[in-house]
């Protein structure tokens, strides 16, 4: 296990849920510190996954703090209300950032104001200087993540010689269950080298909250968090990334079969992926709806193919050539 340097080596792990429950019963908390709503562009408006039905979700899997972290608004938040229970507010921020980076850069941010969100989302809209962005965060002492720091959104060009310099000035990392488990040790091996927290986050778009969860002390969020930035937390993950992200794309499956002809009315949505969405587009065609035996015969074939993991394996082979060129760059 990589561990960060100079933390409190003895705590920051990868651990089981029932090592987990044991924390738990000795004070720990746990929070799945990046999870999305229907607010999201790029997730389905189902029912199941509304804020109110996450937030019930989540407080059933035992999450001690909960926060919704959607693409670049908090409206899930101005649904519930900024003042629930162990509810943080939270955001995954956008950032293009063309003189310093070159490519988009994901950051979760978390426990502030409406009004502070409203000024530097504007910053990041505005600016263009994610350096700006991160004084803005420690001025006001809000928590943030570099998110998935070796994923890029589809169009940009990777500046890979960039990424280091910007984990100098997070403190702490994102270990992402969608993503590589290649790309999360190079994470891992980032955070060793610079001193960062590590957090695992399920970053989930279908509703599995809480798959997987980062255990820490602290009875604020606050202190929950500066534990995390420490060393002083565990990550709880009890399947391979593999596993997480098969189990992504069946729950997507049922999700866009639960909706039928309202897929329709998701005017800008996108999974970020063409195959995806041109399937999407057929979920909610005229023929699927007129046959049910189709339908029904379609979604049986596609959760079978999901469920086999070949799709999964498809995606993740095909993301090794960017592994390799990302570890020479890094390791050079």
């Amino acid at each position: 296990m990589i561990l960060p340097h100079g933390k409190d080596s003895s705590k920051q792990e990868i651990i089981s849920s029932d090592k987990a429950a044991e924390l738990v019963e000795k004070g720990w908390h746990k929070a799945d510190l990046h999870v999305h709503t229907c607010c999201s562009y790029d997730v389905l408006s189902a029912e199941s996954m509304h804020p109110e039905k996450l937030l019930q979700k989540g407080r059933a899997r035992g999450l001690d703090f909960i926060t919704f972290t959607d693409h670049d608004t908090v409206k899930a938040h101005d649904i519930m209300g900024w003042k629930q229970e162990n509810l943080i507010p939270g955001v995954e921020l956008s950032v293009t950032d063309p003189l310093n980076v070159g490519h988009t850069v994901h950051i979760n941010v978390f426990g502030f104001e409406r009004e502070q969100y409203a000024e530097f989302q504007a910053m990041a809209n505005q600016e263009n200087d994610i350096y700006s962005l991160i004084d803005y965060f420690k001025s006001n002492e809000l928590p943030y993540i570099y998110n998935h720091p070796f994923w890029f959104l589809r169009g940009d060009i990777p500046n890979i010689p960039a990424i280091p310099e910007l984990v100098k000035h997070f403190p702490v990392i994102e270990y992402n269950m969608q993503d590589l488990n290649q790309k999360n040790l190079l994470t891992m091996e980032l955070a060793q080298k610079y001193g960062k927290g590590i957090a695992v986050t399920t970053d989930s778009h279908t509703g599995s909250i809480g798959k997987a969860y980062t255990l820490a002390k602290g009875d604020t969020f606050h202190d929950y968090f500066s534990n995390i930035t420490k060393g002083r937390s565990c990550m709880v993950i009890d399947q391979p990334v593999l596993k997480h992200i098969t189990g992504e794309l069946d729950s997507w499956i049922e999700l866009a079969f639960s909706m039928g002809k309202d897929i329709r009315e998701e005017a800008g949505f996108t999974t970020g992926m063409r195959p995806f969405d041109r399937l999407l587009r057929f979920l909610g065609s005229d023929l699927l709806e007129r046959n049910p035996r189709i339908n029904n015969g379609t979604r049986s074939l596609l959760h079978h193919i999901s469920g086999s993991g070949l799709p999964a394996l498809m995606y993740m082979l095909s993301k090794q050539p960017q592994v390799s060129r990302i570890s020479r760059l890094i390791n050079a």
